[in-house]
């Protein structure tokens, strides 16, 4: 190879590798599916079981609550202690109706896992319900729960459902929480403290994805 070749392979080289790195900052800058701007009084619904409710904790300290204080929005704590998905693609569609939303934080699916409901059956159910909030324009947030039994994560269908429907996606809070003593009030809920590492992390993936 003489001196010119060798100085157009570099250049090439090189140009591959700048092209390579600029590629790389954009994706890592992209941060995932994005969300539309909220306005300043734009509602968002939280929906979901007990973790929704705030079992364990006092209202003010739901993460729904402190997650409104956190973004600056009204947040609705639609939680149902007990709820089943089954039972929550039921009740969706009201709570709809009701608080018109302009983005959906969707975190269900922990009573099944209790209940060893058959996971196609419980990822059916999520997915119904993600149609349904999407059906109508709005955006929507998928939240996962670990299976019971130690350091387990979510189950699979969680991240499938976030990556077939483009939802951002938090599957790491629930479980660091759930497996934190300090963080719950009972072996399956969070305390107050618990409930803001929640709204935290929420509020850190509403910011990446541009809705605040």
């Amino acid at each position: 190879m003489n001196r010119s070749t060798g100085f157009r392979v570099y250049r090439s080289l090189r140009a591959l590798a700048v092209l390579a790195l600029a590629t790389l900052l954009l994706s890592a800058c992209g941060g995932g599916p994005k969300l539309p701007k909220l306005g300043s009084g734009d509602t968002v619904l939280a929906f979901g079981d007990s973790l929704t409710f705030g079992t364990g904790a006092s209202e003010a300290e739901s993460y729904p609550a402190v997650l409104a204080q956190l973004i600056e929005r009204p947040v609705i704590r639609s939680g149902v202690p007990g709820e089943v998905t089954a039972q929550g693609l039921e009740r969706l569609p009201a709570a709809l109706d009701e608080h018109q939303p302009k983005l959906v934080i969707l975190c269900l699916g922990g009573n099944d896992l209790l209940h060893k409901v058959d996971p196609r059956d419980t990822a059916a159910n999520l997915r119904a319900m993600i149609g349904l909030v999407k059906g109508r324009g709005i955006p929507l947030v998928l939240v996962g729960v670990p299976k019971p039994g130690l350091f387990a994560d979510p189950p699979r269908y969680y991240a499938d459902l976030a990556k077939e429907f483009g939802l951002p996606y938090e599957g790491k809070i629930v479980k660091d929480v759930l497996y934190s003593n300090e963080l719950k009030s009972d072996p399956i809920h969070p305390n107050a403290r618990g409930y803001r590492r929640m709204a935290e992390a929420i509020a850190e993936l509403l910011k990446k994805a541009g809705a605040v």
